[in-house]
């Protein structure tokens, strides 16, 4: 898709409150894929049980003028009860977990569990030969752990995708 160049781009984190059931995570993701629109992050889970709701998270770019075609699109999908630009509404907490596996011994052992007593990574699995940290907080703090794990024996990275809400007492 052509972005203006004369526009910068801007990442968005968009909350969407769906109707939870089969296919609706197929036309959100469709609405982006068949407009040439990327999705950085995306997470999804049922929030209210009792009215079967979900919400999906959804990190995206484009210039202001994607963002409310975006916008204005997913408002538009059927099972869609409201769409919440989280980064244009105000201030918003936003977390990641990640679980990271590292491989060592002897000083680069030590040195990844100092590192990981830094940054509050949590050790939920060890081995004579690795651990796997178990680590929540921004994606920049996710990012700079596993940089710095890359040298002591970085052996792979799974991540959930960003979750946000509005800070302050107003409901979603």
């Amino acid at each position: 898709m052509a972005q203006d160049k004369n526009q910068e781009i801007e990442t968005h984190t968009v909350s969407v409150l769906v109707d939870n059931e089969a296919g609706v995570l197929a036309r959100v993701i469709g609405l982006f894929s068949g407009r040439g629109y990327n999705i950085e992050s995306l997470t999804v889970a049922e929030t209210d049980p009792k009215n079967r709701q979900s919400r999906i998270t959804i990190v995206t770019g484009g210039t202001p003028m994607v963002i409310e075609q975006i916008k204005a699109q997913l408002e538009r999908l059927v099972p869609v009860h409201k769409v919440n630009d989280l980064t244009m509404e105000g201030e918003y907490v936003a977390r990641e977990l990640a679980l990271i596996k590292v491989a060592g011994k002897g000083t680069k052992r030590v040195e990844s569990l100092r590192i990981a007593d830094i940054f509050r990574a949590r050790v939920v699995d060890s081995t004579n030969e690795s651990f796997i940290f178990e680590m929540t907080g921004s994606t920049d703090k996710l990012d700079a752990f596993i940089r710095l794990m890359e040298p002591l024996g970085l052996i792979d990275v799974c991540r959930t995708g960003i979750v946000a809400l509005p800070r302050g007492p107003k409901p979603f």
